[in-house]
Formats: structure tokens, sequence, C-alpha cells
């Protein structure tokens, strides 16, 4: 399969199909050199997905989550607990519709409107994802259920200040980069 005039991708292996998908490509490439090379990349796919931050512009606070995250624990997080916004994979739906679940099901806020404000690749080295990124504003009046996750998810919901939670950032208590990258674009928003 002849990807634009520069890839052909001669073989796709799958290696695990347990959590997600791991496949092995191999592919010819065309350099800038004119040459064509055979390369071999795993590629982790797990869908696509969306993250929110929900802001209160009248007192000035964000909602965020706390829950285990064991990758980080195996790299060096000795808790293992992760500070995130809220986010969530598609599932198949429309990234609005998917956001609005994820929202409901981690914080309990039931949110209507929401505002896309890009898309990103985390990890494109070998992660498939797109990241669909969203802000929404919440009130004292706005509904709110359970919230705390799904299944076998334990979910802390946190209020803070922004201010707060941009020195998190700062003294790395706050490491989620979907996390710190939609913090920021608050902020810059503000200013």
């Amino acid at each position: 399969m002849v990807i634009g005039d520069r890839v052909n991708i001669t073989e796709n292996k799958l290696l695990s199909d347990n959590w997600y998908v791991l496949r092995r490509y191999t592919y010819d490439y065309l350099g800038r050199d004119g040459q064509w090379t055979t390369q071999q990349r795993e590629a982790y796919d797990r869908g696509n997905g969306a993250t929110i931050l929900l802001h209160n512009p009248q007192t000035g606070t964000v909602i965020l989550t706390r829950q285990f995250r064991l990758p980080t624990y195996v790299n060096g997080n000795p808790s293992g607990m992760l500070i995130e916004a809220c986010a969530g994979l598609l599932d198949n739906d429309h990234p609005d519709d998917a956001i609005r679940r994820e929202t409901e099901e981690e914080t309990g806020f039931r949110i209507r409107s929401v505002e896309k404000i890009m898309e990103a690749y985390m990890s494109p080295g070998s992660v498939t994802e797109k990241l669909f990124f969203y802000l929404a504003e919440y009130s004292a009046d706005t509904e709110r259920l359970l919230g705390g996750g799904v299944d076998d998810e334990e979910i802390d919901i946190l209020e803070m200040p922004l201010t707060q939670a941009m020195t998190l950032v700062r003294t790395g208590e706050i490491m989620d980069g979907k996390t710190i990258m939609l913090l920021q674009y608050l902020q810059l928003r503000q200013v």
C-alpha cells in the first residue's frame, strides 16, 4: 500500500491485541536523497480520545481529576497518582458527544456546551492516538451527579483556582501533558 509518493507499507504484523492493539509495520520510505530504504516501526493503537478542562470564570477555578496511572508508577512516580484534566476514548462517538459522556462519568458535571480548541497527536513516534481538546464552563448551578469514574476507575475530583493549578505545574505535581496544555491555553486566553 503506497501512502502518498514516499511510503509503501509492505507488512503489517499484529503483535498484541490484549488491552489495545500493537502492530509492527515494515515499509519502504523514499528519502529526500531519492533513495528508498526499508524501515520498521511499532505503533500502539488505542483509538482517538478527547480531553476537557472545566472552568468557572466567576470564581477562577478549574476541575481536575486524580487517579492511579500504572505507566507513571513503573516510570518513577512513587504513588502512581496523576492529576489530570478529564479525558477518555471516543469509543466510536463524535468527539463532542464522547467528551460530554466522559465529563459526566469522571466528574459528575452534566455539561451542555463545549468549545473545541484544538486537536493534537500526543506521542506520534509510537502511539496513533489523536486527542480533541475542549473547554467548558461550569458554575454552582451546573447539574452535577455522582462522578468518580465507572467500573474499576477510582477518580478523585479536584476543584482549585487556576493559579494554584499553574503552581502545581511549576512544582511538578501536575505532569500530564494534555492537562498542562489546557491549563496554559486557559491562562493565556485570560491575559
